[in-house]
């Protein structure tokens, strides 16, 4: 059949399909299917990029270099032909000194531009309350912390010395966004103008100093900056943005972005199963037309491009109708919870615009083409014999295209071809190990209804003369229903675990440099005023020189959190007991023996250290061995106190050491941290509450773009049942008029397919809370780095919810099957 005809066939069956409704079914499939998939996809890029926008401000920008040196010339370059912006500073210790006190003070230059995210806060002279900076300090000025006037006992408007320069303090710092949580950043800070910093003579060859350099931009230019920038870091410079450099924010929002990706696969298979159960609605009723050219002289190939061609005509327009309906939802969504954001929402990228109506064409081919194969097989004597249909199709060949669609869509997510193929292998496991169950329990149901009520011999005989329709269907719920509960369950553990990780009590002040001989007098003034500290940790500063006799620098990877740990002293502590938020992953907790430590788990991986390692830091000048024996995961992203080095108890009791502690303060309390400061002069008091109250209301607008994802994923849902149900309307509509012909009363038929619907329910159930425990326990442990987490309600509470929705929700899809006249229907039969 040449090309130019089988097209014209293809329209004049398409248009005639349209007129008799044939496809209409089958578009408003597609068009809810595209367009909860579409608005998921929007809505879920909005929040994300709303959420990595608002968590760049942790570090100044969307990207970080932080080096020993100042940044190439060319690599600035490189950035500005990306068109990214830049903004630089410098940050350094230095000892002030003013009215005969001295402070050692964490001095930061920085250029015009900073910060490229976020807002640096200050309070002037004579002022209440904070106000947004505007810009950074003028020459000759500086902004400096409380901390540097009460220690130093100076006041707004006086002259502060930085090393060789004098400067007037202009400002009171409150909040600066990329505070970070080193020696240099925990000093009490002072903020100065980049032109500036010579005039100080501070920074000498052999000088200690950071360079940062920040950049910021579109997404695209990001990462290739990003990875134009990554082969040419030299050791001791690193790359940093908000999953890497503040891992508590890192955390919630990589947990967030697999999980709005996951729930967009789910709601893809959701939306995939309604659109295959209308496009099989569509081959059984193309069956009579296929059987009559294949006499015409059509062969099997003409008949699968031709109806593969209408599939495509309808499909094109219900992508793009589809994605445009899905825009206008996600934007009424959005509308409608602006109020509860604390920042406007960011606009959809290209990208994603892009991607619905391809993610809807790929929905229509990865589910509604395997049923066409059906009608090649059909043959042409079925113009003479209606009873005649086609061969069984391949249920292994639409099983494998519904994989490779579900594969590509979850590789993006998920991160990982390894799990994707264990959760796909597992998944059709699963529904193979069912539908062999389901098939014996249908085989069985004759026997076990012979001694039944009439109404339950009648709803139950239709599954059974529909068996293998009622196992699709079956399947075809329960991969809903599952894809629904694993949305749900995900959803509850996420919010759960946010909530953990954000108690109202969670520590919102940082105590250091305590002295020993302070620690009775600071704990007893701490129960005076009813705060509860999380633990009082003695602080050694130290390096890391050798493992197992080699130099560490030469084990660390470039650009690594080892190569970064190493740059630095760090803080070493010893303690009796595991700290909260440690898990030992190998060896075991102290022996009795001194001299061993504990290593975080991700710098043991990197440095190659292993229980046994014989680990050298350099301590004041003073070499000190330990042997390792264990190896622990941290919770980085819980705010309190974390080490990568803990030592058994009395290992370091002879060096030089402060203390480290942190509480929570409630707001309104502040006269506690005033009487602290007073009756501890020498101590620091790190201020995160700043910090801690932008991450909570990150984890507000992640809370909420998971609630709403969980929605459409229900919306999504209905839409097989309907579709299943009108599969089987007319076929339905003939049986039930046969029956009331015959004598059978209409509530009894009402109750024969509440029946018939609750079993199927029922059914669907329990092979969703099956589904939902196999793919969750993967999804915790895999995807969402959380402990997998048995649900036993799933067995009771799947099965009746399954029994409830699908029993009401089919019968009033059929509902008009018993208003209609028997003698009407059997006279269209005739």
């Amino acid at each position: 059949m040449r090309a130019a005809y089988g097209f014209r066939l293809a329209w004049r069956l398409a248009r005639r399909d349209w007129r008799g409704g044939e496809l209409g079914v089958l578009l408003a499939a597609l068009l809810i299917a595209v367009a909860a998939t579409a608005a998921t996809q929007l809505f879920s890029d909005r929040l994300a990029r709303t959420m990595v926008d608002h968590a760049a401000e942790f570090i100044a920008g969307d990207l970080t270099l932080a080096s020993h040196r100042q940044i190439p010339p060319e690599w600035l370059e490189q950035a500005a032909s990306l068109g990214l912006k830049h903004a630089a500073s410098v940050e350094f210790p230095s000892v002030l000194m003013e009215n005969e006190q001295i402070l050692l003070g964490g001095i930061k230059a920085v250029s015009p531009a900073y910060p490229l995210r976020g807002e640096v806060r200050t309070r002037a002279a004579g002022a209440v309350d904070e106000r947004p900076a505007g810009g950074i300090p003028q020459p000759g000025t500086v902004w400096v912390e409380s901390r540097v006037l009460t220690t130093l006992g100076l006041t707004l408007g006086a002259s502060l010395t930085v090393g060789s320069a004098q400067f007037r303090v202009e400002r009171l710092l409150t909040h600066e966004p990329d505070r970070r949580g080193d020696l240099y950043s925990l000093s009490p800070r002072v903020i100065m103008n980049l032109g500036d910093l010579p005039a100080t003579r501070v920074i000498q060859p052999g000088s200690r100093v950071h360079y940062y350099d920040m950049f910021a931009g579109k997404d695209t230019a990001v990462r290739r900056f990003k990875a134009w920038l990554r082969p040419r870091l030299q050791r001791g410079e690193r790359l940093l943005d908000v999953h890497e450099d503040r891992p508590e924010v890192g955390t919630a929002l990589n947990r967030a972005e697999r999980y709005l990706g996951m729930t967009g696969v789910m709601i893809v298979l959701i939306a995939g199963v309604a659109i295959g159960m209308s496009a099989r609605r569509y081959t059984e009723r193309h069956s009579d037309t296929t059987a009559l050219l294949k006499c015409m002289g059509a062969t099997k190939n003409d008949i699968l491009a031709i109806h593969i061609c209408v599939l495509m005509m309808v499909g094109l327009p219900g992508a793009l109708l589809g994605s445009a309906l899905g825009y206008l939802v996600q934007a009424a969504i959005a509308r409608s919870v602006a109020g509860l954001l604390p920042h406007d929402l960011a606009q959809p990228g290209l990208e994603s615009l892009l991607t619905a109506p391809l993610i809807g064409m790929v929905i229509l081919v990865g589910f509604a083409v395997p049923p066409l194969p059906e009608l090649m097989r059909v043959p042409p004597l079925r113009v003479l014999r209606r009873d005649l249909g086609p061969t069984p199709p391949s249920v292994w060949l639409g099983l494998g295209i519904a994989i490779v669609t579900l594969a590509a869509l979850l590789l993006r997510p998920a991160r990982d071809p390894a799990l994707v193929g264990f959760v796909l292998m597992g998944g059709a496991a699963t529904l193979a190990g069912f539908g062999f169950c389901l098939d014996g329990l249908l085989r069985l149901l004759p026997t076990l209804l012979r001694r039944r009520p009439l109404v339950w011999r009648l709803g139950l005989h239709s599954l059974l003369r529909r068996r293998r329709l009622a196992s699709v269907q079956i399947m075809g719920f329960g991969l809903a229903m599952a894809a629904m509960l694993i949305s749900h369950v995900v959803q509850n553990e996420l919010v759960s675990e946010w909530k953990r990780q954000s108690p109202d009590n969670v520590p919102n002040f940082f105590a250091l440099n305590l002295q020993e001989t302070e620690l009775d007098r600071f704990r007893q003034m701490l129960e005076a005023e009813s705060i509860e500290s999380s633990g009082i940790y003695p602080i050694v500063r130290g390096r890391l020189v050798s493992v197992d006799g080699i130099d560490a620098h030469e084990l660390a990877p470039k650009d690594s959190h080892a190569e970064a740990a190493l740059e630095r002293d760090l803080s070493l502590t010893w303690s009796e007991g595991l700290p909260a938020g440690n898990r030992i992953v190998r060896g075991h907790w102290w022996s009795g023996v001194p001299l061993r430590v504990s290593v975080e788990e991700k710098l043991a991986a990197e440095l190659g250290i292993r229980i046994g390692s014989q680990l050298t830091f350099d301590v004041a000048g003073t070499p000190v061995s330990a042997t390792v024996e264990s190896i622990r995961s941290v919770r980085w992203d819980a705010l309190t106190p974390n080490f990568y080095m803990i030592f058994s108890p009395r290992s370091l009791q002879d060096q030089p050491r402060t203390y480290l502690t942190s509480f929570h303060v409630p707001s309104g309390r502040s006269t506690v941290l005033s009487n602290l400061v007073k009756a501890f002069p020498g101590i620091t008091l790190l201020d995160v509450d700043a910090l801690l109250k932008q991450f909570q209301s990150i984890l507000q607008q992640v809370t909420l773009a998971v609630q709403v994802v969980l929605g459409f994923a229900v919306v999504a849902g209905f839409t097989v049942l309907f579709g299943a149900v009108h599969a089987t309307a007319e076929e339905r509509l003939r049986e039930d008029a046969l029956l009331r012909a015959l004598g059978a009363d209409t509530p009894l038929l009402k109750r024969s397919q509440w029946i018939e619907f609750a079993v199927l329910g029922f059914l669907a159930g329990i092979l969703a809370a099956a589904s939902t425990e196999l793919v969750g326990a993967v999804a915790f442990s895999r995807v969402m780095n959380l402990a997998p987490q048995a649900h036993p309600w799933l067995w009771l509470a799947a099965p009746c919810l399954g029994a409830i929705t699908v029993g009401m929700a089919g019968r009033w899809s059929v509902r008009r099957v018993v208003a209609v006249s028997p003698n009407d229907v059997l006279r269209d039969l005739s």
